[in-house]
């Protein structure tokens, strides 16, 4: 039985699994796999004994395989969390920490859109459409598992808003989700950075202030805002 819990990166087959190094090591007798899904009964099987987790890598992201362990180590973690759950002191607990959780997803939605229209800093003659706009690109990047850079730890709140806005102009201000991309290195960069110029040169009249109402309907930051 083994006693040290390892990590594979690669799945070889049903039984046996490859780790980063390419060593290939066949799944104890016994042993059975738990899906992904349910992050309680990961961690609870994880603090009772060896366990092996397994994960494919596609790009930068990395997905779960589940984590294989003793069958009888995965029923007991599946049974104290089924009772933990049950104990009314836990879904009180739940509910509080849920409480809390949204009250500060409030706050932090509000900074978000506040920091929004600081970086768009439109003249007052558009307001109505920065707070509009400022609305829409929270909604898009605020929400927890979005994946967005808003949810970033790393990154601060002025240039969240920053990047959010120029994101968010991306997909819909422009033809970057149906451009057809090189499979070269920096294509895809290298069309970013233009989109986010074209993007720029389209804020920078709202924010000097510049008459666009003539034209306004073919701009397309105004055709992204009023397309249902």
């Amino acid at each position: 039985m083994p006693t040290e819990t390892r990590s594979f990166l690669i799945t070889d087959s049903d039984n046996r699994l490859k780790d980063k190094t390419g060593k290939v090591y066949s799944v104890p007798s016994g042993w059975q796999n738990l899906p992904a899904g349910d992050a309680s009964v990961t961690r609870k099987l994880k603090s009772l004994g060896p366990t092996w987790t397994v994960q494919e890598k596609k790009g930068r992201k990395a997905f779960s395989h589940g984590v294989w362990a003793a069958k009888e180590q995965i029923e007991q973690a599946i049974t104290l969390v089924k009772a933990q759950r049950a104990d009314p002191k836990h879904q009180k607990k739940l509910a509080q920490a849920k409480v809390i959780r949204q009250a500060k997803e409030t706050v932090f939605g509000e900074d978000f859109q506040q920091a929004i229209m600081q970086f768009l800093n439109f003249d007052p003659r558009y307001q109505l459409l920065v707070e509009q706009l400022s609305k829409l690109v929270k909604e898009h990047a605020v929400p927890v598992g979005s994946g967005t850079v808003a949810r970033s730890s790393s990154v601060t709140l002025e240039d969240k808003a920053a990047l959010a806005v120029m994101a968010w102009m991306r997909h819909k201000t422009s033809t970057y989700d149906s451009t057809p991309v090189p499979r070269v290195k920096g294509a895809r960069r290298e069309l970013r950075r233009k989109i986010a110029r074209q993007s720029e040169r389209i804020l920078a009249k709202y924010r000097s202030g510049a008459d666009v109402d003539v034209d306004v309907k073919a701009c397309p930051l105004y055709k992204a805002l009023h397309t249902k």
